[in-house]
């Protein structure tokens, strides 16, 4: 695979899971959308979510802390299953092992 194939598939990968992070916590991806003033705001303890859940500034900085988090984690596993295309690409990785 060329490098630009596979730092697209990185990227998306690491999105995928930032948004699914965000979603599953009440912030749509349309939520999103020119939220970073307000996200960032010390004087708004009450930003509401898609759901209407209100949520502190501390709390919104814990999530998007965990969000990189989860993006740096998705981008290091597809370098481990690319290392282990590139490593087994003419035997399977039971002829070959991880030698």
């Amino acid at each position: 695979m060329a490098y630009g194939q596979i730092g697209m598939i990185q990227a998306t990968a690491g999105f995928f899971t930032y948004f699914v992070i965000m979603g599953e916590n009440g912030f749509w991806m349309s939520r999103l959308l020119g939220i970073r003033k307000e996200w960032d705001s010390l004087g708004i303890n009450d930003l509401e979510d898609s759901y209407g859940q209100e949520w502190t500034y501390s709390q919104r900085k814990k999530l998007e802390y965990t969000c990189h988090t989860a993006f740096f984690v998705s981008i290091v596993i597809v370098q481990w299953a690319d290392l282990i295309i590139c490593k087994t690409r003419r035997l399977s990785l039971f002829q070959q092992g991880m030698k």
